[in-house]
C-alpha cells in the first residue's frame, strides 16, 4: 500500500510493477482509494461463426407484438 504522496512521487515505478501484473493499491491515510491495475492490450481473436447453432429463437420471435403484449411494455 502507497501514499498518495509516495505514489506522486514513484508513479513511474508503480506503473511498471502494475505492468508485471502486481496490484498497487494508493490510500489515503490508511484508507484505500484506488488501485493500479495491468490494462490487457492482448485482443481476442474474433471466430466468425463461433455461436452458430447455440443460440436459437422461435419463428414468431419477429412477428408483431399484440396489443396486450404492448400494454404491458407500456407502448400503446
Amino acid at each position: 500500500m502507497y501514499t498518495i504522496h509516495r505514489a506522486q512521487t514513484t508513479l513511474s515505478k508503480l506503473l511498471r510493477k502494475a505492468a508485471q501484473g502486481e496490484e498497487v493499491i494508493i490510500a489515503r491515510g490508511k484508507t484505500s482509494v484506488a488501485k493500479l491495475v495491468a490494462v490487457s492490450t492482448q485482443k481476442k481473436k474474433r471466430i466468425p461463426g463461433r455461436w452458430r447453432g447455440k443460440i436459437s429463437y422461435t419463428p414468431d420471435a419477429f412477428a408483431p407484438m399484440t396489443k396486450g403484449e404492448l400494454a404491458e411494455w407500456g407502448i400503446e
